[in-house]
């Protein structure tokens, strides 16, 4: 059987060029992946989704890390080795190592289909889960991005491809005026005027932002709370930006969508922990807002769980238990909530479990209705939490959740609400059952279209084996492809 192969220029031509559908196909591809392992919807008949955690190797003599990540699905299986530098090396240039390694992908029965360059695929795949968030907001008109590598070049360029009518101008955060710094502007400013043109941002403006401008520290601010997304794409130990910028009476009446994806040790630092124990603060029964802010959702997104609570620098500072955690694969999907709750109005059998919250709020829990479920307590847990409501005793440990996969017949997601100004809502009646979902529906989906979301990401191995599948057939397809005979 013939063998793929894939290098980075290949890689990146393929992806540089490519249509809102196609990306679309690619995203649905990885927004499946995703739900599937934050909920166990795959059937049992099938291999289950398997995510070991990855393995990391020190290189002293060269201030290299080595990071070993597998991951197993009914598509097939894989395993990425990508090299880079070491934190405490980025700031030294000269022995800068960028994202560098490759990816062997296999058959459910083992036959090798592809070996694919690692560079550009890493950069891509992480943009992609990132912009299934970007694709939810209502407004997105500024972006801030620290970092001017290839995670921050592709978060902005397939958030134009996306959203490219609306962008007007994009900031970019360095330390440094750097060649990098040089190498993006001019990436943007030579894309083709035909793609431009078709993907709705010919005036959308470009800026690099230093620490090398005398007043810095006013523009930096003006530019943080200025953003209506922002992107952290730094290996940073240190947060990038003041949690004041954020925090304070004034920023706080806008909602913002901050990503942040260059951290991966509990060493590293992006977001103030200041600004993450904001999201998630838990308020007195009764609390009331005496300011209009944006709302909190109570929880910050991480793609997955078992990583984000070893892995991400800022979420260990600030102490955070699963409960207040929310996995991205259990958001993805919430253009089918009207065809769960049909399916729901069949299964009188299961358990229900109100929680109660703040009606003013618009963002309610979202419950994994199983004494298995192991996502971080499901929504639902954390948003009594944060709003005074009753709390989840099923409530869910780090060494739960990496058991997930044994756990085939986990149900799926379901919205739960008792509104202390409604009262109890009889769900009995299947009509008021309806409503009552789809209100909730409406909270959460507000929320992440115009409230303060965070989300953390720490690197999943699904995400590579699934985007590298689908890049071996869509290469295929192109005709863009290397084969060796023999395998």
């Amino acid at each position: 059987m013939a063998l793929t192969v894939l290098t980075d220029d290949q890689i990146r031509i393929l992806l540089e060029n490519l249509t809102v559908d196609e990306l679309e196909s690619f995203r649905s591809d990885l927004k499946t992946a995703l739900h599937e392992y934050s909920t166990s919807t795959q059937v049992s008949s099938q291999s289950a989704i398997h995510q070991p955690e990855r393995t990391s190797l020190h290189n002293a003599s060269t201030g290299a890390t080595t990071l070993f990540m597998p991951s197993s699905s009914p598509a097939g299986h894989g395993v990425k080795v990508i090299t880079l530098s070491s934190a405490q090396n980025q700031d030294n240039a000269e022995t800068v190592i960028k994202p560098t390694g490759a990816i062997t992908l296999f058959a459910p029965q083992g036959t090798v289909l592809g070996i694919l360059h690692a560079s550009t695929l890493t950069a891509f795949r992480t943009a992609l889960a990132s912009v299934c968030l970007v694709h939810k907001r209502e407004s997105i008109r500024e972006l801030t991005v620290f970092g001017c590598g290839e995670q921050a070049y592709w978060h902005v360029r397939l958030t134009l491809l996306l959203r490219g009518s609306t962008v007007r101008h994009v900031n970019f955060v360095n330390r440094s005026f750097s060649q990098s710094c040089k190498a993006i502007l001019h990436r943007f400013y030579n894309v083709p005027d035909t793609l431009k043109t078709r993907e709705g941002w010919t005036e959308c403006t470009f800026g690099v932002l230093t620490p090398g401008y005398g007043d810095y520290g006013r523009l930096l601010r003006e530019q943080v709370q200025a953003a209506d997304v922002i992107f952290c794409c730094t290996p940073s130990t240190v947060p990038l930006f003041d949690a004041e910028y954020l925090t304070d009476h004034e920023a706080r009446r806008k909602g913002r969508l901050i990503v942040a994806i260059g951290s991966y040790t509990p060493e590293m630092r992006e977001i103030p922990v200041e600004l993450i124990k904001q999201a998630t603060r838990a308020h007195e029964k009764g609390h009331r807002h005496f300011h209009r802010h944006a709302q909190e959702g109570g929880v910050i997104v991480v793609d997955t769980l078992d990583g984000a609570l070893k892995e991400a620098g800022e979420l260990i500072e600030a102490g955070l238990e699963p409960k207040q955690l929310v996995e991205l694969g259990e958001l993805v999907m919430l253009h089918t909530l009207t065809q769960l709750e049909q399916d729901d109005e069949e299964d009188d059998d299961l358990p229900e479990t109100p929680s109660t919250a703040n009606a003013s709020d618009l963002m309610e829990r979202l419950d994994i209705n199983s004494s298995t479920s192991s996502v971080g307590g499901g929504i639902r847990s954390a948003i009594s939490s944060v709003f005074g409501g009753s709390s989840d005793k099923r409530g869910s440990t780090a060494s739960d959740s990496s058991s997930r996969t044994n756990s085939p017949s986990r149900l799926r997601p379901r919205f739960h609400i008792q509104s202390p100004s409604r009262g109890s809502v009889d769900l009995s009646s299947s009509h008021q059952h309806s409503r009552k979902k789809n209100e909730d529906a409406e909270h959460l989906a507000k929320w992440l279209q115009t409230g303060n979301v965070i989300y953390k990401s720490v690197g999943l191995g699904l995400m590579d084996l699934t985007v590298g599948l689908h890049l071996i057939q869509f290469a295929k397809d192109r005709g863009i492809v290397s084969h060796l005979e023999g395998f």
